[in-house]
């Protein structure tokens, strides 16, 4: 499978996920069931915009994650060109440049509209697409986080600078293309940490970004999704304060390996309101159900973050199988997706 092809299913994956779990995301299962049938939701629903396939700010700052990488990527190459620092750049100004990203996604969210055509401040990019001005109940901490100062990142297992003792699954959901564009797992583990400092500061928190990226590496190398999560649960457990991420896994291995689920089976590993649930609810789905369509389902039918749930699963499920699963019905409506598909491919 070409490479970009399991970037494209990666980001388009997470994006569905997003889009499914997104009208149910505040309801219980019971509420589901109530309004969907003992089933659940079986596709998109159709929100009181009277619109389907809309995403939300999960969707919205994984895009601009991807954009900081590209804008590190370019600003590396010209320090190069001019006899400066190589190699893609020091991690600090990878994470300096996905800053830059997260406060121009702030900056959609305290707006209506792009700047007007002509003024010195406009930026290019995501920020002049207006359908990224929507406010899709974005994280208290990923918006409180952005407006305070960001030193740098703290040393591994010690509270972040900001926000030090949120670990909302804000930092796992944003973190899929950092896995995207390290070949080796260290490396996007530590990017994508440090990365989710910048919003917050549990250890727990960061640490279980930087296990998703890792797994998406892994997919992304072409191996199966189990060798993957153990992989980077074995890479996990070398940093101080991972015990409730590698925790939160186990019980998905586990659970996983159990057979047979339900919507009952994924409420037992959590909410998903925080860091470890919401990847261990993505990587329980996408392991214990074979089809995507199923999984992806399976994976936004609970009383929780649905989501964000749906998001990780997708993106793992598109890393791993890239995008030839992916239903044609939920692709055709998906919101953004010509953003999904140039983002994709510039990432190559």
């Amino acid at each position: 499978m070409e490479v970009l092809d399991r970037i494209r299913g990666c980001l388009l994956g997470g994006a569905i996920g997003d889009a499914l779990g997104a009208p149910i995301e505040f309801q219980s299962l019971r509420e589901i069931r109530k309004h969907h049938g003992t089933g659940g939701v079986t596709g998109y629903v159709t929100t009181w915009r009277g619109r389907t396939g809309l995403v939300t700010d999960d969707t919205q700052m994984t895009l601009f994650t991807v954009e900081g990488l590209l804008d590190a990527r370019v600003t590396a190459a010209h320090a190069s060109g001019a006899g400066g620092e190589k190699g893609g750049g020091a991690r600090e100004h990878l994470v300096a440049a996905v800053r830059r990203a997260y406060l121009r996604w702030l900056d959609t969210q305290q707006h209506t509209s792009p700047p007007p055509p002509g003024l010195p401040h406009q930026t290019g990019g995501l920020r002049e697409e207006s359908w990224l001005y929507s406010r899709r109940a974005p994280g208290n901490a990923c918006l409180s986080g952005l407006q305070r100062p960001f030193p740098g990142p703290s040393p591994w297992g010690l509270p972040g600078p900001v926000n030090p003792d949120s670990k909302g699954c804000g930092t796992v959901m944003r973190s899929a293309p950092f896995g995207l564009v390290n070949r080796l797992p260290r490396e996007a583990f530590e990017l994508a940490a440090a990365c989710a400092q910048i919003t917050h500061g549990h250890p727990t928190g960061y640490l279980a970004a930087g296990a998703f990226a890792a797994i998406i590496t892994h997919l992304m190398a072409g191996r199966a999704l189990e060798p993957a999560v153990h992989q980077a649960m074995e890479l996990l457990a070398e940093y101080p304060g991972h015990e409730e991420t590698t925790g939160a896994l186990r019980a998905a291995v586990h659970l996983a390996g159990s057979g047979g689920y339900s919507p009952e089976a994924v409420e037992s590993l959590g909410g998903a309101w925080v860091a470890e649930e919401a990847l261990a609810i993505g990587v329980y789905c996408a392991l214990v159900e074979p089809a995507v369509d199923k999984a992806l389902l399976l994976s936004v039918n609970h009383s929780g973050d649905s989501d964000s749930t749906g998001s990780v699963c997708g993106n793992l499920l598109g890393a791993l199988h890239g995008t030839a699963p992916l239903p044609a019905a939920w692709l055709a409506p998906l919101e953004g997706r010509d953003t999904i598909e140039r983002l994709a491919a510039g990432l190559i």
